[in-house]
């Protein structure tokens, strides 16, 4: 999940990153996001992670930190990452919520939103973005010993639940006794993103899942395409605009 720095830091930057804990004043304030995204169980490089709404989570661990390789490409809940925002990834809290950060080798402090998962690389417990890396004096030596202790912010979904899951109309229509119309002539898969990191398409398969079936299929270009389905042709539309509401802006009706 953590990628090295590509490039050097400019000095002025790392002056400013460097100049102790950061002024409050100059944190951006987390965006109001439309609900909560937790998932199902998920397995990368042959370990399982199960997510869940850890009301007192508070762990000592390593911090890594991704950057230029991973900018403006979707994370694990399909928001566009900014490596200047101050977020991070975590492998099973809500996304988003909210974790205090504290650097245990210069003291420093900060609070990010969790928006993505990783780092998938054990004994690393947080990922963090190229920013927050910077202002808490991890870009540089590129791990750093830290605690990350769950905190609230105002509006937080504290207390969250998982969706229960819906069946897919395929599904549904087959445990009524119905005849289902037949797949290869009326299925239709919701593509929801092609992301080039696989445990990241995996994560976003678990969060999903709450749509209906969900899977991660690698293309020709070497991208890992996440698609809900198949769903019937006539019901593809109303489960495109759920994952349409739920902030899947770009996701689409495939064959």
């Amino acid at each position: 999940m953590r990628s090295r720095p590509l490039f050097a830091v400019s000095l002025a930057l790392v002056v400013a990153a460097c100049a102790g804990k950061p002024n409050p004043a100059s944190v951006k304030a987390p965006p109001t996001a439309a609900g909560v995204k937790i998932g199902r169980p998920y397995e990368v490089f042959g370990k399982t992670y199960v997510p869940r709404d850890d009301l007192r989570y508070d762990e000592r661990g390593i911090a890594s930190w991704y950057g230029p390789t991973f900018h403006a490409k979707p994370t694990a809940t399909g928001e566009i990452y900014n490596q200047d925002d101050l977020t991070a990834a975590h492998k099973t809290l809500p996304m988003p919520s909210w974790v205090e950060v504290s650097n245990l080798d210069n003291g420093r402090q900060l609070t990010v939103r969790i928006n993505d998962r990783g780092p998938f690389v054990d004994g690393r417990i947080i990922d963090l973005s190229r920013r927050s890396a910077q202002l808490l004096g991890v870009d540089g030596p590129g791990l750093a010993r830290v605690r990350v202790r769950r905190v609230f912010q105002d509006g937080d979904w504290a207390m969250t639940r998982p969706v229960a899951p819906r069946a897919s109309p395929l599904a549904s229509a087959k445990a009524q006794g119905a005849d289902a119309p037949s797949p290869e002539l009326s299925a239709r898969y919701i593509q929801v993103a092609a992301l080039s990191d696989e445990p990241r398409a995996k994560a976003l398969a678990s969060i999903l899942a709450d749509f209906g079936p969900a899977g991660v299929t690698r293309t020709s270009t070497g991208l890992w395409r996440v698609r809900v389905g198949p769903v019937a042709a006539e019901s593809a539309g109303a489960v495109l605009m759920e994952i349409h509401a739920a902030g899947y802006a770009d996701a689409r009706v495939t064959q």
